[in-house]
């Protein structure tokens, strides 16, 4: 294991949902970490002290002593690998990969979801106007996938709760808090995981006015 503090730099308006699940799986591992704020909107993510670190410019980014790592599911594993006391990803290992798919799903697909609903909505409150045909088809395949990775009942993903489940709710949430329609199953599993202790914990973040 790498010696050494924990330092995770996020967006100044703390609106990431990649900084956010990074953050949740420090919180749930009871890492003890400092949180630093990068301002997206001035650039600061791309001058030389931070880039350096980051490599991909962008946020989230962690760094354990001297090792620095970006893309927010490379570190959630990451985590887990360096401190196994407490998993944020499954233990079986085709649970632990239908997490990892699910994770790397929701970071590559359904873009017209998250630019018609960005996390404005979730973080600030803000309205949206109704969607646009091609995200309806986005939000078709939103509920396809998360139907039947989630029996009637479920409160979690696969049973024990997981960081994927952070990752799903807050994408349902940017639908659910919009008021847009969603199906009442995913609706209510979608507000189950938002009353994690940890997920509040990001929730109640002091932020700056947009």
């Amino acid at each position: 294991m790498f010696e050494g503090s924990l330092r995770l730099y996020a967006d100044a308006q703390f609106a990431s949902p990649y900084a956010m699940s990074v953050f949740v799986a420090l919180q749930e591992k009871q890492l003890p970490f400092e949180l630093f704020a990068v301002d997206l909107g001035t650039d600061a993510n791309h001058e030389e002290s931070y880039a350096a670190k980051s490599l991909t410019q962008r946020v989230p980014t962690l760094t354990h002593g001297a090792f620095a790592l970006s893309e927010s599911s490379a570190i959630t594993e990451y985590l887990d690998d360096t401190f196994a006391e407490t998993l944020v990803y499954p233990q079986d290992r085709h649970l632990r990969a239908r997490a990892r798919q699910l994770q790397a799903w929701l970071r590559s697909d359904l873009m017209p979801i998250r630019q018609e609903r960005s996390t404005e909505v979730v973080f600030y409150k803000r309205q949206a106007p109704p969607f646009s045909a091609k995200a309806q088809l986005a939000v078709q395949k939103l509920y396809f996938a998360a139907d039947r990775l989630l029996s009637n009942d479920a409160s979690n993903l696969f049973g024990d709760w997981c960081i994927a489940d952070t990752d799903l709710a807050l994408m349902l949430n940017r639908l659910v808090m919009n008021g847009d329609d969603v199906p009442a199953k995913l609706a209510s599993y979608a507000a189950h995981q938002w009353e994690r202790a940890s997920v509040q914990q990001w929730v109640t973040l002091d932020r700056p006015r947009l």
